[in-house]
């Protein structure tokens, strides 16, 4: 899959690898061997900005994982494309980051699916699907080859066998070193992660949060479902891969109920997983709403482009920390984001003119007390299952969601 060139947490893997001659300097001094470019002098970076590579023409990009996963990647990339202008990139991901990016104009060249191996892409690995893969990418002769996949435990080999001239990424005390690696640390926010990587390869950030061109024909893909009776249209995604980041059904049939009644029309996103808790939060809105009409799903019949297209002409959008609510972040919607704190250090929108969070400071299981500050990293589950975000109240999420509806224009960018 390719489109064409724009000018210019998945934290599932960790990294404590200790970086020689940490003494920094401005003005181009040494960092661990290599000099600081120039940038660094000015305090540009996330973290050390390293000179540029010589002579890179073809930049591979590893980042697997979901619609979240690859939006906190964009700056990143956008920040590649800065500094090697004349480098092609290609992003190693899925099938749905193909279908994102495809006909988008944007820094992403191509994009090659990944083959179902260990700890870079889940599902049983197939050693035929990986070799073939990887012949093809060693043909490509990548220049050089980042690491934004997780800690390294498992991506760093898996990186390194394309046989890139240059490497650069993140690593956990276990795993293999690339060229230049920074530590894996849990909590720091992934956009900012990831620019501190590149930084290893000389990229300056270029923006701070991720950003999609529109689609030519966002308006044709996005008009099946507007109701041009309630010109106001208020999105909710109620799903998360992690049953515990979503915000009881309940609470959210309460927002939506409320915005149909000031007159709003209100539409359910999410893929085939969403489809029975959308149902269920538009038949519980419907039951306190004066026109259930206004309120109806769109789970599981919207494909990518159209799901960026209807994000796109929304007026705001709520949902938990999850990808259509990323997504929404960078077509230039107003979201309202449902977040326990852990997922707020890591995924949270940098700004709040826009954006508004809610969050949950549940830090412990309410059954058995168990510390779920670290649950999915370096704890075991404690196997109880309960929604961390519950204490959230439907009342102050739609005192900001009514305020984001009526932001201007101008301040939208539209």
């Amino acid at each position: 899959m390719q489109h064409q060139p724009r000018a210019q947490r998945n934290g599932t893997e960790g990294d404590g690898a200790k970086l020689n001659g940490t003494e920094v300097a401005t003005g181009g001094a040494a960092f661990g061997g290599e000099r600081l470019a120039p940038e660094a002098a000015h305090g540009l970076g996330i973290g050390p900005i390293l000179e540029r590579f010589d002579g890179v023409r073809r930049i591979a990009v590893l980042r697997g994982g979901g619609l979240g996963d690859v939006m906190f990647a964009v700056p990143a990339i956008d920040a590649l494309a800065a500094a090697y202008p004349e480098a092609e990139i290609t992003l190693l991901g899925t099938e749905a980051h193909a279908a994102l990016f495809g006909g988008r104009p944007g820094p992403v060249h191509r994009i090659e699916p990944l083959p179902l191996a260990e700890g870079v892409r889940p599902g049983p690995e197939d050693p035929e699907a990986v070799e073939d893969f990887m012949e093809r990418m060693r043909a490509r002769k990548f220049d050089l080859a980042v690491q934004l996949h997780g800690g390294g435990r498992h991506s760093n080999p898996f990186l390194l066998r394309l046989g890139a001239r240059h490497t650069v990424g993140t690593r956990t005390e276990d795993a293999a070193a690339l060229e230049r690696t920074i530590p894996y640390l849990y909590y720091q926010h992934e956009v900012l992660r990831a620019l501190e990587v590149v930084g290893l390869a000389g990229a300056a950030p270029a923006a701070l949060q991720p950003q999609l061109a529109p689609l030519p024909d966002e308006e044709e893909l996005a008009s099946e479902w507007l109701d041009p009776g309630r010109p106001s249209l208020v999105t909710i995604h109620p799903g998360a891969t992690d049953p515990r980041r979503r915000w009881p059904a309940s609470s959210f049939a309460r927002v939506a109920a409320q915005a149909a009644a000031d007159g709003s029309q209100v539409l359910l996103v999410g893929d085939d997983s969403d489809v029975p808790l959308a149902e269920e939060v538009v038949a519980l809105a419907r039951e306190h709403a004066d026109d259930g009409g206004s309120i109806r799903s769109a789970a599981g019949r919207l494909t990518l482009a159209e799901l960026s297209a209807v994000l796109r002409a929304s007026d705001v959008m709520l949902g938990n920390d999850s990808g259509p609510r990323h997504l929404a972040q960078a077509v230039g919607t107003p979201t309202v984001g449902i977040y326990w704190v852990g997922n707020l250090i890591m995924a949270g929108p940098l700004g709040r003119t826009l954006h508004r969070v809610h969050l949950s400071w549940t830090t412990h299981c309410p059954q058995c007390g168990a510390d779920v500050t670290q649950v999915g990293w370096t704890a075991p589950h404690c196997g109880h299952a309960f929604a961390l975000t519950e204490q959230v109240r439907a009342e102050d999420v739609y005192a900001d969601l009514a305020q984001l509806r009526a932001t201007s224009l101008l301040l939208r960018g539209k």
